[in-house]
């Protein structure tokens, strides 16, 4: 059966009328009747413990309900454990609760809440607490605990291994002609959505309610329940409105049970919000990283050896590292090699999913060496790359399901006029500015869930649709690809189909994180829409009233809300005519997808090429990107304007990690010494270049049934080593470090 042409349009956000209108209600906004609001205390050190809170002051402010501390908030039931939400199982942030006993482990660690009736008397009663400590000595950065550095077994929440190898590095080094080895150091960074993270906790007898910011309602659901020791369907998560995540929002942090345990102690519902300080210490971030990376290569390019080695911090009960090494073992052909991460026990909470987690620090190092081995041995970087083309997984010598790289390095160079370059560095004026241009690869695996995907579809004897699914959409617009996909499968429309979703209520879907929410969902709701489709089908054809009774079930084609004979299109009709003759009010029908093993023996990965023009002011230290290109190939699209929104907004966050965001620890008092939006540096409309945004459609089998792969993290991964390797062509200097600030090029 055929079905219309809704999957590909440029479609407007389903959402957008209600927030660029005010109607779209957040979980700060809820307000069900009596709402109170909870205000967290936070430790002022980074280690040692507390001995005394005076909450007497506090108590004391009109309309403070209480104040709850490790004195009297209750025990959770459980020791949380971080496990991937990609899992569909608990996503707890770290396996650390605060409030449990008078530990302090990092600055920012919450000491006290307070509950009251209005939002500014909390905040008020909160200034008033007294907490005093007992101060220990602390390690916040690496150069603080390099020495004590180890080797996990495993990291990333537990997805990718400590150490990987193959071939023999060593040996790949001995044969290699020239051998480059350099060291680049990345500062951390924190995400900053405009929505911040908040809870609001709502007791109906034993049944709890919380609106939730967050990316995997299921995910919270199933976290917060087991924190409080009740079952998961006495908790319903509706997050319908997110205001941003970029993985901040996909680990479950220790607000929402907080909130829960406020409420339930007041009795009365509770908003807790995150204020903006607080999101650099409660929400996660990306960690402060250092890469020593070395190439091997023959004189004509072609990699024998590499070697990757991270160190980076993480918390005191979590063995946490973005998975940097990943897309050097991946990325190209090279038959030795070895992949090493170290940590540093320091007292941060326990860092987590940053939008390109690992490709986006990892690609750097790598792409960067790449453009220095290129000037090296005198090859353009793209012939280089070319050379070294990976035309099978290199880690497994599975073919792709789906590539496409060739095809964006060919396509990106001619929309950026790559040809054109005198690859000589320095050779190109405007002025007092030096110009430069750079390229560099993009790669980002494809993430399958590890549990079936459901959705829900329905079809109406007015003609409406409406597909469900318990997915949040935290700006990707995930609830509009739903509605495109129910829409071609059904053959309606897709203005004709309503979306539902963000709701634990709705069937279950995982949290949307690592690219997979555009996957996960599209294949539910296809398999959904498809099953309901071919049971009103199914019905017609049983019908002896209907004309298309008796017909062939393959012959039969659906659109415009009407299935029809493909030989002859006028025998047919409508779904509205079925359901009414049967006396319908409506019809549904439940689809599960069933995501494919992870070892499906082919290498999956989304790939592209960024390019990158620069202006250097070599007296002022300026560095101002001029225009980006970028070419990927994301295997099927869904929604050319929603997938070009996030491959755009990927390249501008490339442009901020390349020259603009770093949270600097103050090692002395181990607190982060800009936690504002005032002192962390972000691009602004003023910053952006022209960015040009190209997708080369490949078919592919294998990740889910649409041939979809994600765009929502591979569109920053080689934005910043581009910009790295254009101000070394306009300069002649080569930066290893991030961000390139005004301080560096000038130094």
């Amino acid at each position: 059966m055929s079905t219309g042409s809704q999957i590909g349009r440029a479609v407007d956000r389903v959402d957008g009328h209600a927030k660029v209108t005010g109607a779209a209600r957040y979980s700060a906004e809820q307000r069900p009747p009596g709402t109170t609001h909870a205000v967290l205390v936070v430790s002022e050190i980074a280690h040692g413990r507390v001995t005394d809170i005076d909450t007497s002051e506090a108590l004391a402010v009109d309309g403070v309900l209480a104040v709850l501390t490790h004195h009297n908030l209750p025990r959770v039931a459980v020791e949380p454990r971080p496990i991937a939400s990609l899992a569909g199982t608990t996503a707890h942030g770290q396996s650390f609760f605060p409030m449990q006993d008078e530990r302090v482990h990092y600055a920012g660690q919450p000491v006290a809440m307070v509950v009251a009736d209005t939002l500014e008397r909390a905040e008020h009663a909160a200034e008033l607490v007294g907490v005093t400590y007992a101060l220990e000595p602390a390690v916040t950065t690496i150069e603080q605990g390099r020495d004590d550095a180890y080797e996990p077994e495993r990291v990333f929440a537990g997805l990718a291994p400590g150490r990987v190898e193959r071939g023999d590095v060593e040996a790949g080094l001995r044969e290699a002609d020239v051998v480059m080895e350099r060291t680049c150091h990345l500062a951390a960074n924190h995400h900053n959505p405009i929505e911040t993270h908040a809870a609001t906790a709502v007791w109906e007898d034993t049944r709890l309610t919380l609106y939730d910011t967050t990316q995997g309602p299921t995910a919270t659901r199933l976290s917060v329940a087991e924190l409080l020791g009740i079952a998961p369907s006495d908790v319903r998560v509706v997050s319908e409105f997110v205001g941003g995540s970029f993985g901040s929002k996909a680990m479950i942090h220790a607000h929402p049970t907080l909130a829960a345990m406020a409420a339930q102690h007041v009795r009365a519902p509770v908003t807790l919000s995150l204020n903006r300080e607080q999101m650099f210490t409660g929400a996660g971030h990306r960690e402060e990283q250092e890469h020593t990376l070395t190439l091997g290569a023959r004189e004509d390019g072609t990699l024998t050896a590499i070697r990757h080695h991270k160190i980076s911090p993480t918390s005191p009960f979590d063995d946490w590292a973005e998975p940097s090494i990943g897309p050097t073992a991946q990325l190209y052909a090279c038959p030795n090699y070895e992949g090493v991460f170290r940590l540093v026990r320091a007292n941060t909470m326990t860092p987590t999913f940053m939008r390109a987690p690992g490709e986006g620090s990892g690609v750097f190092a790598l792409e960067t060496a790449m453009d220095e081995l290129a000037y090296e041995l005198g090859v353009d970087p793209i012939e280089l790359r070319l050379r070294n083309h990976a035309d099978t997984d290199p880690g497994t010598g599975n073919p792709w399901s789906s590539k496409g790289l060739r095809e964006c390095y060919e396509r990106g160079a001619e929309l950026f006029g790559w040809r054109l370059r005198d690859p000589i560095p320095g050779s190109r004026r405007d002025g007092n500015w030096l110009v430069g241009t750079g390229m560099a690869s993009a790669i980002y695996p494809v993430y399958t869930p590890m549990s079936p995907q459901r959705a829900r579809a329905r079809v109406y004897a007015d003609g409406r649709a409406v597909i469900e699914t318990g997915s949040s959409d935290f700006g990707t617009g995930v609830g509009t690809i739903m509605a495109q996909v129910a829409a071609q499968a059904l053959g309606v429309e897709t203005e004709a189909v309503a979306v539902h979703y963000g709701d634990t209520e709705l069937p279950n879907t995982v949290a949307a994180v690592g690219s997979a929410g555009s996957g996960a969902v599209s294949a539910a709701v296809h398999t959904a829409a498809t099953a309901l489709r071919d049971q009103l089908v199914g019905q017609a054809l049983a019908d002896p009233e209907s004309p298309l009774h008796g017909a062939d079930p393959a012959g039969v084609a659906v659109a415009e809300g009407r299935m029809f004979l493909r030989e002859t299109p006028e025998t047919g009709e409508t779904y509205s005519d079925l359901l009414r003759r049967h006396m319908m009010f409506d019809a549904d029908a439940l689809g599960a997808w069933e995501p494919p093993a992870q070892d499906t023996g082919y290498g999956m990965a989304t790939f592209g090429a960024q390019f990158a023009e620069v202006g250097v002011d070599p007296d002022l230290g300026l560095v101002r990107v001029r225009r980006l290109t970028g070419v990927f190939a994301p295997g099927r699209v869904l929604n050319r304007k929603t997938a070009r929104s996030q491959l755009m907004g990927g390249m501008l966050w490339g442009v901020g990690q390349a020259l603009l965001e770093a949270t600097h620890m103050e090692p002395q008092q181990g607190r982060w010494a800009n936690a504002s939006l005032a002192e962390y540096l972000l691009p602004v409309n003023a910053d952006a270049p022209d960015v040009e945004v190209e997708m080369i459609e490949v078919e592919d089998r294998v990740v889910n049934p649409l041939g979809v792969k994600g765009v929502g993290e591979v569109g920053q991964v080689g934005v910043a080593p581009a910009i790295a390797n254009a101000v070394f062509h306009a300069t002649g200097r080569r930066f290893h470090d991030l961000p390139i600030t005004i301080e560096s090029v000038l130094a």
